[in-house]
């Protein structure tokens, strides 16, 4: 819960316009590119069901799924000292590199197993969906070309 402390100041108003701002955006699709830690967030207004909340993680999942282990560029920020300072971290860099990268390339590999192991089960969950639909229509099919003498009523 929010407080401010100051004179004059509103807080559940200010609660109430926040609110009322992130259901405008999340109408409007800003929030439509979230990444996945803000999936969570967004799940109460953005999706009308949970199969459209389920495609969109798993395609924000297959986009987050890996860990990037590209090399990247040391810089420093601050001027003094910026040479020393990049070079420690250069050092430093090329000792924990070895183990940095079999870590990540662990988390990923066992992040595509499970991504993998997700996708599996919801194709397999939409198939068997697709089969109890296609037998359900049949059933009803059937039936409506049973005449109404020849049905059992029900006891």
């Amino acid at each position: 819960m929010l407080t401010i402390h100051a004179t004059g100041i509103d807080t559940d108003a200010i609660i109430r316009d926040i609110h009322a701002k992130v259901k405008q955006n999340a109408e409007q699709g800003v929030y439509h590119r979230a990444s996945l830690g803000e999936t969570s967030r967004q799940t109460a207004f953005a999706f009308k069901d949970n199969a459209e909340f389920l495609r969109f993680y798993l395609e924000t999942l297959r986009e987050n799924a890996f860990v990037d282990i590209a090399d990247f560029e040391i810089t420093e920020k601050r001027p003094r000292f910026r040479r020393t300072l990049i070079a420690l971290k250069k050092t430093l860099w090329s000792l924990l590199r070895f183990y940095t990268y079999r870590l990540w390339s662990q988390q990923n590999q066992i992040n595509g197993l499970l991504l993998a192991a997700a996708e599996g089960i919801h194709e397999q969950q939409n198939e068997k969906i697709a089969a109890l639909e296609a037998r359900l229509a049949a059933l009803e099919q059937r039936d409506l070309t049973i005449p109404h003498d020849k049905c059992r009523t029900p006891r």
